[in-house]
């Protein structure tokens, strides 16, 4: 594929893909993807096939399992379809109008800025990512072959370009900080902003975050495939403002319904929406004061014993325990209450473990019995999806 170089990227953009070097000549030699279809498993095929179906007024299809159309039309016009990660069940697929996908990127980001890559290239948060250093002039750095070993590739990377600009999910955070090492290993990663998606970040790890990168500007990002962007909140708190509820920023309007967040946005796909235009996010919260707090996935909840719990609450509640690096809280199938909840609790070096046991019992003393794990697991490290998630599925 040759021609023009779109607008949406600027020739100053370089991206560093392990040991490859590219720039808009090297992505514009790239083939063109058969049928619309491309597997979009490095970035430099993403964004060749973004240039080269925008050129060609055709559709494009992000596939993130394989190139593989699985029944897939592309339709008339330039348009993007994504696959949804799949956390909790089936992923989904949503075309997007290209312009909405870019729809909150501010398009210009600091000099000299040098973003990590820390999501999948196909995935609605890593399309933002490259998007937005793509259209700065930024230097993106990325991580091909990505499997085991990754989140410590990803820290090797990022000290030895130097990263500023990191975004990723919380459990990735928390796996990023341990790959790190100590807090005086801050000082030879110059981060000047850092950045949450993907996951509902928690309160301990935003306090971790700050008081390890002080210097960094900290905020916490909500979107996903089927609503686009949607808002970020910098002010080091969890959750977001309840006053958003009545005047929400960015032309968007949010409400609650039965416990489950809801948005009407310029930038969701338009076939994720009702006849009125809003969208159920599938995410439960809970009003708190000053505050909308997330309390995990509809979807994800599970029947312990007649009782609906979320696997979510109670990892947060680990999470919150002095001592604990991570935490996963999952279900498991049960032949007398259909499932239970167990938790893998990966401890800070050092960490007294019996003491750590004691600690993580009283934080879940209050719960309803079902809402406690039944078995407590230590480990060293907690694994995560190609989308930097910890997998739910099963556990419903």
């Amino acid at each position: 594929m040759t021609g023009h170089r779109p607008d949406w990227i600027h020739p100053a953009f370089r991206l560093i893909e392990g040991e490859e070097v590219f720039g808009w000549a090297d992505l514009a030699a790239l083939p063109m993807p058969a049928g619309g279809v491309v597997q979009a498993d490095r970035p430099s095929r993403v964004l060749a096939a973004l240039a080269a179906a925008e050129t060609a007024g055709q559709g494009l299809l992000l596939a993130r399992g394989g190139a593989e159309s699985g029944g897939w039309q592309s339709g008339s016009g330039f348009s993007v379809t994504l696959e949804s990660s799949g956390t909790t069940g089936t992923p989904k697929r949503l075309r997007h109008d290209f312009a909405r996908l870019r729809g909150r990127l501010r398009g210009v980001a600091e000099e000299g800025a040098r973003w990590l890559l820390t999501y999948d290239p196909g995935a609605f948060a890593g399309l933002q990512v490259m998007l937005t250093a793509a259209a700065a002039g930024a230097l993106l750095v990325a991580v091909p072959n990505r499997g085991a070993g990754t989140i410590a590739a990803l820290a090797q990377a990022a000290r030895r370009h130097a990263v500023t600009h990191v975004s990723g999910t919380p459990s990735f955070w928390r796996a990023f900080l341990m790959a790190l090492g100590g807090p005086e290993t801050a000082l030879d990663l110059p981060l000047a902003a850092v950045t949450l998606g993907g996951e509902a970040a928690d309160q301990p790890l935003l306090d971790r975050l700050a008081e390890r990168f002080p210097h960094a500007r900290l905020r916490h990002i909500y979107a996903s495939t089927e609503a686009g962007a949607l808002f970020a909140v910098a002010d080091g708190r969890a959750g977001f403002p309840a006053a958003w509820l009545d005047a929400a920023p960015d032309g968007l309007e949010l409400r609650i319904a039965d416990g489950v967040l809801e948005v009407r946005s310029p930038r969701a796909a338009p076939g994720a929406v009702d006849a009125d235009g809003w969208l159920s996010t599938g995410d439960l919260v809970e009003r708190r004061g000053d505050r909308v707090l997330f309390a995990g996935r509809l979807d994800g909840l599970v029947n312990v014993g007649g009782v609906k719990v979320s696997p979510e609450v109670v990892e947060r509640r680990l999470l919150a325990v002095d001592g604990v690096a991570d935490a996963a809280v999952v279900a498991v199938t049960s032949p007398i209450t259909g499932h239970l909840l167990t938790a893998t609790i990966v401890p800070v070096p050092g960490a007294d473990d019996p003491a750590l046991r004691v600690a993580l019992r009283a934080a879940t003393a209050d719960l309803p019995p079902a809402a406690r794990p039944r078995a407590v697991t230590f480990a060293d490290h907690i694994p995560l999806s190609a989308a930097g998630k910890k997998s739910r599925k099963g556990a419903q």
